[in-house]
Formats: structure tokens, C-alpha cells, sequence
């Protein structure tokens, strides 16, 4: 191993999302928008299914889960992506960057799975009603959740360490506007190829397990509602699907674009395209998509906003 090899580094440098001047301050006012709805839009779903006595149900249970989950990645990455578009050098110090890596991706692998069992409640809802609290029942919602947060937070330990354990050349310029393990990888002189198969394997077995549940869950729903005699009852099943089903779609075709591909095949401009809508447009649609059109979630801002405002006895 020669002298270069043993560079200790103590900090990275983000190339960000665009090196042009004139688009710093447009970006920056654009991104805090988005990344305040957001933090607006998920931490009050948090809320108002942890206080609303109406929204104490399997479903909103998943919601509350995946609204955190968004909170959390979001928060993992733009922070730091907001700062940097105003500081003179985006720099990351080297434990912050593990630090942010380790989370993106306990919390980016807990979003898939908690998708899953948000379509298998769905499924439960829909095609077996009459044994719907029996099946979901506190504990089997925990389970469901506990699972994906302990396979995530060890796989995010695996993945974080063996990248971080690893010789890195020197070269601290990250090709990204945060600290994801490919671009990370570009920089190691050590072996790569046991790392690189890691993140593969797992990629793909995550995204089409979590996928396969998806669909089958799906599959099985849309039996249900064809074989239904009332209109409505079909209306309000294909409203409450589509909406779960357009974001997984997005999210599992970015991520699919993302990590299940040669690394000789990305092109890092449109990787930081395609990391944008995972990591910030997506969390900030989802409040809006799974429940600002829900009839029961505007009941209880409804209920909280009159309750604020009622005149003093």
C-alpha cells in the first residue's frame, strides 16, 4: 500500500446540485419550501393520529410510521444540502458523513417495507372486513413495524461500517449533494467489489421483496373490488389504493434507477436527479396524497381547528 493509500481524511467536500452561482439562491429558496412543507405537512400527520381518538387505527397507525420515516430521511439530507448552497465551502466532516449515510439508509429501507405492510392492511381491510381487528391487531401492527427498523438499522450499520473501514485514496469530493454509497465508493482504493455486492444484493432483494408484497397484496385487492356489487364501495377502494400505488411507483422506479444497475452504467447528474425526488419531493407529496384528501384525516383538522377557536366558557 503506498503513502497515498493512507491519507487519513477528516472531511469530504459535496460537489452539491449545480456549481453555477446565479442558481444558488434559486435553489435554496425552492429546496427550504419544499423541505418545510414537509417537515409541516409530516410531523403534523404525527400528531394528528397520535391525538385524534378517530385516527387510532391500524392504517393510520402505518401512517404515522411512514410520516416519520419521511421526516427522517428528509431530514438526514437537506438540512445540510440547504446550508450548503450559502456556505463558501460545502464541507462535511468525516463521522457527520457516516453519521448521515447510516440514516439515509435506515430510514430509506424502512420506508419500502412499511409501504408493504401498508398494502397488506389495505388487503385486510378490503377482502376480509369482518376479521380486519382480529388480523391487525396493536401487536401484529408493532411487529410489523419493529421488523423493517431492526433489518434496517443493522444493515445500515453493515453497509456504513465496511465503507468507512475501508482505504480511502485521498480524494474527498464527493459527486452528490449528500453522502450515498456509491459515490463513496468511487473514492476507496481498497477492493470495492465485496461492498459493491453487499449493496447489490440487498438493493435488489429489498426492493423486490418489499415490490412483491405490493403487488400481490394488490393483486388480491383488485379481485375484491371487481367482484364488489356496490359502486361506492368500489370508488372508495380504487381512491384509497391509487393513492398508495402512485408513490410506490415513483419511489420504486427512482430507486430502481438508482441501485439496481452496474455502477459502470450511472451517471451521477442523474443520479442527483432521480436522489431529488426520493429525498425531498416524495416526503413532501405523501402527507398530501395519503392523507390531506382522506375524508377522516380533514374531519379531524376540522375538529382541531374549531376546538382552537371556540370561544372561552
Amino acid at each position: 500500500m503506498n503513502r497515498q493509500n493512507l491519507t487519513v481524511l477528516t472531511e469530504f467536500i459535496l460537489m452539491g446540485i449545480t456549481n453555477r452561482p446565479e442558481l444558488q439562491v434559486p435553489f435554496f429558496g425552492l429546496f427550504l419550501i419544499i423541505y418545510t412543507v414537509s417537515v409541516v405537512g409530516n410531523l403534523g400527520m404525527i400528531i394528528l393520529t397520535k391525538v385524534d381518538s378517530r385516527l387510532q387505527t391500524p392504517m393510520y397507525f402505518f401512517l404515522r410510521h411512514l410520516a416519520f420515516i419521511d421526516l427522517g430521511y428528509s431530514s438526514a439530507v437537506a438540512p445540510k444540502m440547504l446550508v450548503n448552497f450559502v456556505a463558501d465551502q460545502n464541507t462535511i466532516p468525516y463521522n457527520w458523513c457516516a453519521t448521515q449515510l447510516a440514516f439515509f439508509i435506515l430510514f430509506i429501507i424502512s420506508e419500502l417495507f412499511i409501504l408493504s405492510a401498508m398494502a397488506y392492511d389495505r388487503y385486510v381491510a378490503i377482502c376480509n372486513p369482518l376479521l380486519y381487528t382480529v388480523v391487525m391487531s396493536q401487536r401484529v401492527c408493532w411487529v410489523l413495524v419493529a421488523i423493517p427498523y431492526v433489518y434496517s438499522a443493522c444493515l445500515s450499520l453493515i453497509i456504513t461500517i465496511k465503507i468507512f473501514m475501508a482505504s480511502f485514496c485521498g480524494h474527498n469530493v464527493i459527486r452528490h449533494f449528500y453522502c450515498d454509497n456509491l459515490p463513496l465508493l468511487t473514492l476507496l482504493c481498497s477492493s470495492t467489489r465485496d461492498i459493491e455486492l453487499i449493496i447489490l444484493i440487498f438493493s435488489a432483494f429489498n426492493l423486490i421483496s418489499s415490490l412483491l408484497i405490493v403487488l400481490v397484496s394488490y393483486i388480491l385487492i383488485l379481485m375484491a373490488i371487481l367482484s364488489m356489487n356496490s359502486a361506492e364501495g368500489r370508488h372508495k377502494a380504487f381512491s384509497t389504493c391509487g393513492s398508495h400505488l402512485m408513490v410506490v411507483v415513483v419511489l420504486y422506479v427512482t430507486l430502481f434507477f438508482m441501485y439496481v444497475q452496474p455502477k459502470s452504467s450511472h451517471s451521477f447528474d442523474t443520479d442527483k436527479i432521480a436522489s431529488i425526488f426520493y429525498t425531498l419531493i416524495i416526503p413532501m407529496l405523501n402527507p398530501m396524497i395519503y392523507s390531506l384528501r382522506n375524508k377522516e384525516v380533514k374531519g379531524a383538522l376540522h375538529r382541531i381547528w374549531k376546538n382552537l377557536h371556540k370561544p372561552p366558557m
